[in-house]
């Protein structure tokens, strides 16, 4: 009778030689010998893919298989192999990246040589069940010659190949899908940015569908909170568990952008003010999208904004852009509540672009829509002519945070939306006229147009007059950092500016 041995049945005839005793005592080259030379030669030192399939055979001839060290043998070998400095492999392995030789596959150099990755090893690796993957990557990491991040790959590809994060998992499979996610997380590297931090929020979405321990979900989080800086808001969007009230898990992200405000007040040199500004952005794109959720509570809306409201922003149009979302799918927010999410916008750092959309936004109470014109109007006020820059506040302009604690009713009782239309035409009118001006033009055009901008300025004060009456009668902001001047009450010196243009026009006029 003749025997083939192959990786597929070496194993198996391995434990039936031992079983039946067939050593070298009994006669000279008996099977046990010849098995083990075979084992030595053609598969632990030879063939890469061959380890491989040893391995996974073993599985189900324990303890046999133990007690005779093939599983030790095998993963020995595998780690070997792994361990090797890629322009010393020679041998054949699968990698999820390779393409054609004419292909754009960076790995091919030029010639036609290809040039062996770092990570060439981890798709043959996806092969294994997870207890067998889980020594490989134990011994590969004991002989310290393969980075973290090389390993963090590995973790990757297998998560990927065989975690169904975003698909439908049945009941009977969720205890085997928890104990692979949790030996996954057990075996993450220990070093920050080792993975991406978007494999990790995966990891996370897949912790929360599957309802695992909360160890692991905790160290997952803490990874993340490091690495925050890295997300996406796409990453953020992580579905809440089936019978909760709201679409996205707002209070799973509040929990990390908490973890991240505590490690960067507990160490200064945590995060740059770069990345608390990233952050930043990211929270303002998160809470765009969380908004379209109708049944998403202001006071989370609020919570999460202002957990980061201390961080640099350049421009405050992500938060506006947030606001506006929520404002437009939460119609029948309150007054006080839309005075309570709009203090959350610093009107300052708008752009150019979103103060025209803000000034044009019937959703945002008046109160804001017109404060978001005064601070556009400032920062063109030298383009403007005198009597227009009188109007304007001088000093720090405060904040929409600073000047929204009156009540909305002061604020919407008696304006009318053509009021505000007739304040922006007026300025546009006094700005156009004021260009051409500095184009060119004769004295005497100058003199009447310095009229009619006198006349005009007034018309635009009455209208400001009108805007913040009820604002003065319930006096100045109590905040003793950001309170803004009324509009109402011109100064001595603004009033007497006014006169001086006046008189000098008079002389000029009777000429």
């Amino acid at each position: 009778m003749v025997v083939t041995l192959n990786a597929y049945n070496v194993v198996a005839a391995r434990c039936a030689a031992e079983y039946l005793e067939m050593y070298e005592t009994l006669e000279k080259g008996n099977l046990v010998y010849k098995i083990d030379v075979f084992l030595t030669s053609s598969i632990f030192r030879s063939t890469w893919k061959d380890s491989i399939i040893v391995l996974q055979t073993t599985k189900s001839l324990l303890p046999w298989s133990e007690e005779l060290k093939i599983v030790s043998h095998c993963l020995d070998s595998i780690a070997t192999r792994a361990s090797v400095e890629p322009l010393r492999v020679d041998w054949s392995y699968s990698y999820n990246n390779r393409k054609t030789e004419n292909g754009s596959d960076p790995h091919w150099k030029t010639g036609g040589v290809k040039k062996v990755p770092r990570d060439w090893w981890v798709e043959d690796l996806c092969e294994l069940q997870i207890d067998l993957y889980k020594r490989v990557i134990t011994t590969i990491r004991s002989k310290e010659r393969v980075s973290e991040g090389v390993i963090g790959e590995s973790l990757k590809a297998y998560a990927l190949k065989r975690l169904p994060i975003f698909g439908n998992i049945q009941g009977g499979d969720i205890v085997k899908y928890k104990y692979l996610l949790d030996t996954i997380i057990w075996l993450l590297p220990k070093e920050k940015n080792c993975v991406t931090c978007s494999f990790l929020l995966k990891l996370l979405q897949a912790s929360v569908v599957l309802e695992s321990g909360e160890t692991g979900r905790r160290e997952l989080m803490r990874k993340i909170a490091e690495q925050l800086d890295e997300a996406t808001t796409g990453d953020l969007l992580i579905r809440c568990p089936t019978g909760e009230s709201t679409v996205c898990d707002v209070d799973l992200v509040r929990d990390l952008i908490e973890r991240f405000v505590m490690m960067e007040h507990s160490d200064d040199d945590f995060a740059s003010e770069a990345s608390k500004a990233k952050v930043a952005r990211l929270v303002d794109g998160y809470l765009a999208e969380a908004a379209r959720d109708s049944s998403l509570p202001l006071s989370k809306f609020v919570d999460l904004a202002e957990m980061v409201s201390g961080f640099p922003r350049s421009s405050h149009d992500g938060i506006y852009r947030a606001i506006d979302m929520y404002l437009k799918e939460h119609a029948s927010l309150s007054k006080s509540d839309k005075k309570r999410i709009c203090r959350l916008m610093d009107c300052r750092k708008l752009s150019p672009e979103a103060c025209s959309h803000a000034v044009q936004n019937e959703r945002l109470p008046l109160r804001v829509v017109v404060q978001v014109l005064f601070f556009e109007q400032s920062r063109g006020a030298h383009d403007l002519p005198g009597p227009v820059r009188a109007l304007l506040p001088r000093g720090s302009y405060g904040s929409s945070r600073s000047t929204t604690t009156n009540s909305d009713d002061d604020w919407e009782g008696n304006q009318t939306s053509e009021e505000l239309k007739d304040l922006k035409g007026e300025l546009a009118s006094l700005r156009l006229r004021n260009n051409n001006n500095v184009g060119g033009g004769g004295n005497n055009n100058n003199i009447n147009n310095n009229g009619d901008d006198i006349i005009k300025s007034k018309k635009v004060k009455k209208v400001f007059s009108r805007l913040w009456s009820n604002k003065e009668r319930q006096g100045e902001n109590s905040s003793s950092d950001t309170t803004s001047e009324s509009f109402a009450s011109t100064s001595a010196e603004e009033k007497n500016e006014v006169a001086v243009k006046v008189k000098v026009l008079k002389p000029v006029q009777r000429k």
